[in-house]
């Protein structure tokens, strides 16, 4: 699954959400007279709404499609987001409803007469407390839609924040334990660097390390940190010449752990007397 910017995403969730703060402050404020008048304003609402509803099946899509779709908590977005989807549907449908209750001054069928001025004034009159109900309705749903936004750009940094704190306890429980003198020696060769070296005095095959600011290392010590993947070499330079030691990603987060505290030597138990084999009785 492709990667995807989540700060992005939220972000661009917070300004659709506006967008539908906006649109519903427009439909609830909408002051129209029936007729040509109402169709000039309403029309454009709708076709806004129209188009919120395909930004967030784009987003959806985008989401769903993701890696985001793999952490946990992600189903509940999804689904708060096609809801939001329903919303916004029914926002448009609540304005093209509007349109359809508007009484439109068109010519009827042959043989019918034109509307006087009684009737005209009778069908605006009583077009407009339905047409004021389809605006209601539409605006909730763009209200609900602000929300549901909203929740979903919560949603996702939330799920982010706890993905993230996850993979860092992850990662911290991965580090190894060292001893005091394994971390006194990966702190020196990460703060003066060191190398890996042929001993000469100690004859071929024999190995010693060397640090930049003077600190000795046992090469017992050297085994265990690179066993355990916390320090790596230069394989590709001779012994003879100095290997760099490096200290690995791994190692840098358990230098990121408290020094570990100085053990205290247990007293040795006291010897338990001799069984006393062939006593007297």
């Amino acid at each position: 699954m492709p990667l995807l910017d989540l700060a992005g995403q939220v972000q661009q969730l917070r300004t659709l959400a506006r967008d539908f703060e906006a649109l519903h402050a427009r439909v609830r404020d909408l002051s129209y007279t029936p007729g040509t008048d109402a169709l000039h304003k309403i029309s454009p609402l709708l076709l806004k709404a129209q188009d919120l509803t395909a930004t967030v099946l784009m987003h959806l899509g985008t989401l769903e499609s993701s890696a985001y779709s793999s952490v946990a908590g992600s189903r509940s977005s999804l689904e708060c987001l096609a809801s939001v989807a329903v919303a916004s549907t029914l926002a448009g449908n609540g304005l093209a409803s509007a349109l359809l209750a508007n009484p439109y001054d068109g010519a009827p069928f042959p043989g019918y007469p034109a509307d006087d001025a009684a009737t005209h004034t009778a069908r605006h009159t009583t077009a407009v407390p339905e047409m004021t109900e389809h605006l209601a309705d539409a605006a909730h749903q763009l209200d609900l839609s602000a929300t549901g936004c909203h929740y979903v750009a919560t949603g996702i940094t939330q799920d982010r924040d706890a993905a993230r704190e996850e993979t860092v306890s992850a990662q911290a429980a991965a580090v190894p334990a060292l001893t005091r003198t394994q971390y006194d020696a990966l702190k020196a060769l990460a703060l003066g660097g060191g190398h890996l070296y042929e001993s000469a005095q100690r004859g071929p095959g024999a190995t010693r390390v060397a640090t930049g600011d003077g600190t000795r290392i046992s090469m017992a010590t050297f085994r265990a940190l690179n066993k355990r993947g916390l320090v790596g070499r230069d394989m590709s330079t001779r012994l003879s010449r100095g290997q760099k030691i490096t200290v690995t990603r791994l190692g840098h987060q358990a230098l990121a752990r408290p020094r570990p505290a100085a053990t205290t030597a247990q007293p040795a138990r006291a010897a338990a007397p001799p069984t006393m084999q062939g006593a007297r009785r």
